[in-house]
């Protein structure tokens, strides 16, 4: 059995909605996946099962929670030890965990992506680092420009988690 993580988009339905995790482990557990467990409530899922594709992963994930929820959400599958890799190189590892972000990319990020970036960005710290992108904001990341960039429209399809997130995940894969 292989460990894999899998990252919601969003867990927001609509109407006030939102994916309760005990329903988004029992989904997993539908699909014949193991050890099923979730971190905090933002749709950040760690569960077994056997080596498979990581595309094939996502698919699955994503087609079964459109059925269960009514609702097509981006999910980023990533193997165990690819995710404890990337907790490993955070660039800014001095930085306070709430304040330091990756977004999680499907399709690597090419390091131009840092030139369209540069003209949104103020005070924060930007490094890809193995395609994905992290970001030192300095503070709340809610209040900076960047994130008007940090789209799926301009950068593919992807999901932001704070360094805190990171490394909890990493830590629940032991």
């Amino acid at each position: 059995m292989i460990t894999y993580v899998a990252l919601l988009h969003s867990i927001v339905l609509g109407g006030g909605k939102r994916v309760v995790m005990a329903d988004l482990r029992a989904m997993a557990e539908d699909l014949g996946y193991r050890n099923c467990r979730t971190l905090v409530s933002t749709g950040n899922l760690v569960f077994e099962t056997g080596r498979s594709s990581i595309g094939d992963l996502e698919q699955r994930l994503e087609t079964a929670f459109e059925k269960q929820f009514g609702k097509h959400v981006d999910i980023i599958a990533r193997t165990g030890a690819d995710w404890l890799k990337l907790a490993a190189g955070n660039p800014f590892p001095l930085g306070e965990g709430s304040e330091v972000g990756v977004r999680v990319m499907r399709q690597p990020l090419d390091e131009s992506i840092l030139n369209l970036l540069e003209r949104h960005r103020g005070e924060e710290k930007i490094s890809i680092v193995d395609g994905d992108l992290w970001v030192d904001f300095g503070g709340k990341a809610s209040e900076t420009r960047l994130l008007s960039a940090m789209t799926t429209k301009k950068l593919g399809i992807g999901t932001i988690r704070n360094a805190n997130t990171v490394a909890g995940l990493a830590e629940m894969i032991g």
